[in-house]
């Protein structure tokens, strides 16, 4: 699936002959990712056509007069959906002239060179493992570092992943975004504008039931474990009064596959739980609290009376989502770099035998969609795996499996929208019934 790739900025700077060129902010999940050239851009355009021919996607033409507005608007446009497009490949994902391109506009934007260091990696309960690694290695490769070290299975990498933590002096934490294989962690964490953030540890997957797959790998099962009692602690997974005492004689046996299994029936348990935002639902204004997992939005609604309404949304009847940015990037020399003030997602949703949207504030939009998107492969995972006769392509741990169906293969179509950006919608089949992504 399309990764959220946006470039809502870009800068004019002089260059060493006397002339000018455009400086673009390029934007991944809502954090400034790297500033790069268009040249540099074409470049690497032309590396990886050399090497993958004409399945990419088309790149943005050259202009040898000078550009109007409306000329270079309509540029970073097409670069911006260039990136977005070319993120679809899962070969081109993992080659070496994609990452390294990516790895060197990562420490070039930011000034930091390639060299040793250590990296504390934070797990669920508070626990941090350090590792040395090089500024330059990608999340993948730390993953697999830190895999080492704890003695996860490595077949098993694809159930977890790095994510960017935010730690309060009160208790609290924030998911912030999950780091995708060819971020520079080193770079995220120290390009950060957001004090007290942290790389952590999570399991990556919310389907509650895959919890099965891993124990059998003893360093897996030590994960998951420790990240259930600190939802329940958090209140991410709310166990009844007879449930949490269950679970608290099972944790002071030690016994983890019972803990485990007793926490299959908690409501919430392998949710991922955002901070408190704002939807328009059931009027503008209304406070929430969004826990999403197991193919569902699940909403405590603050309504005007002070009174709570839990709300269900079912993911089989989403019909489409999109992120938008909501504020105003300055076109200055100043860091920005987060997007994640004013953003909403708003997604369409069938009530009672008709569409409607509905629509969230929140800063985490971004990890929010890309919840859904977990969701949504995860189901389509399954569902190839009962009817083997599908033909949809899914990506598990990295690599890209073929399923045969009578169905046409799945595409998947998005982007980050501005605000006065022209809504660009595309239908995805993925077996669930018609799927669009709009904007993601």
């Amino acid at each position: 699936m399309k990764m959220h790739f946006c470039i809502p900025v870009s800068q004019q700077r002089p260059d060493a002959l006397g002339g000018r060129y455009v400086l673009y902010s390029v934007y991944l999940d809502g954090f400034l990712f790297c500033k790069v050239r268009y040249s540099q851009l074409h470049r690497w355009n032309e590396q990886l056509r050399r090497v993958f021919g004409n399945c990419l996607p088309p790149f943005p033409p050259k202009y040898y007069l000078a550009m109007t507005a409306s000329m270079a608007d309509e540029r970073r446009d097409q670069l911006e959906q260039y990136l977005q497009n070319v993120t679809m490949d899962p070969n081109m994902l993992r080659s070496d002239v994609f990452v390294d391109f990516l790895k060197l506009v990562q420490l070039d934007t930011f000034s930091i060179t390639t060299e040793k260091a250590s990296l504390d990696i934070f797990l669920p309960d508070g626990r941090s493992i350090k590792v040395e690694i090089l500024t330059s290695d990608t999340a993948e490769r730390v993953l697999e570092v830190v895999s080492h070290k704890i003695g996860l299975c490595q077949e098993l990498l694809g159930y977890f992943g790095l994510f960017l933590i935010r730690s309060y002096k009160e208790g609290k934490l924030s998911v912030i975004k999950k780091l995708v294989d060819f971020e520079l962690p080193y770079v995220s964490l120290r390009s950060s504008e957001v004090e007290n953030f942290k790389v952590g540890l999570r399991k990556w997957y919310l389907d509650p039931s895959l919890d099965s797959r891993l124990m059998d790998c003893r360093a897996a099962v030590d994960l998951i474990y420790v990240q259930a009692i600190q939802d329940i602690e958090k209140e991410w997974a709310k166990p009844t009064e007879v449930q949490r005492q269950k679970l608290e004689a099972l944790q002071k046996e030690g016994n983890q596959t019972k803990f485990l299994e007793l926490s299959q029936e908690v409501w919430h348990y392998g949710y991922v739980q955002l901070d408190p935002c704002t939807c328009d639902y059931p009027e503008p204004g209304c406070g929430t609290v969004l826990s999403v997992g197991n193919d569902e939005i699940s909403c405590c609604i603050t309504l005007p009376d002070n009174r709570t309404r839990d709300v269900i949304f079912q993911m089989n009847r989403v019909k489409c989502w999109q992120v938008t940015f909501l504020g105003t990037l300055l076109d200055t020399d100043g860091p920005q770099q987060t997007l994640n003030q004013n953003l909403e997602l708003r997604f369409q949703y069938s009530e009672e035998s008709h569409w409607q949207w509905f629509v969230i504030y929140t800063k985490q939009a971004f990890l929010l969609s890309s919840c859904l998107k977990k969701m949504i492969s995860e189901k389509m995972v399954k569902l190839a795996a009962e009817n083997p006769e599908m033909q949809i392509e899914v990506p598990e741990q990295g690599k890209s499996k073929k399923h045969h169906s009578q169905q046409s293969q799945q595409k998947d179509y998005s982007s980050f929208l501005p605000r006065k950006s022209k809504i660009k919608t595309a239908e995805v089949d993925c077996g669930l019934g018609t799927i669009k992504e709009e904007g993601l």
